[in-house]
């Protein structure tokens, strides 16, 4: 069984068990999250779309860990002028592991 979630703007294919990076979420170490934007749930014979989600289908996932991704680097110059800037970017995740599907 597996489904698609929608979760700080970008969709996710995710299955029992399985372990996803998402955007930065604001909850505690060890908390269970939520999922409710379930945009479809396939159990291997039937599947259901949503319309634009599928009515009282939950994804349930633990939270892992949290970190920072690989940097980014940005840099900026104009020829000739001696412009030159370098900046760099990490962006923060939440690691989730799914526990269950509810469809």
């Amino acid at each position: 069984m597996y489904a698609v979630i929608r979760t700080g703007g970008k969709q996710y294919k995710v299955e029992k068990g399985s372990v996803l990076d998402i955007e930065k979420i604001d909850t505690g170490d060890d908390s269970m999250v939520e999922f409710n934007d379930v945009l479809m749930v396939s159990d291997g014979e039937s599947t259901t779309l949503g319309e634009p989600v599928v009515e009282n289908a939950v994804v349930k996932g633990q939270v892992v860990d949290r970190g920072k991704g690989k940097k980014k680097l940005v840099f900026k110059y104009k020829r000739r002028k001696g412009y030159r800037k370098m900046k760099g970017h990490r962006q923060q995740f939440t690691r989730v592991k799914i526990d269950s599907i509810e469809a």
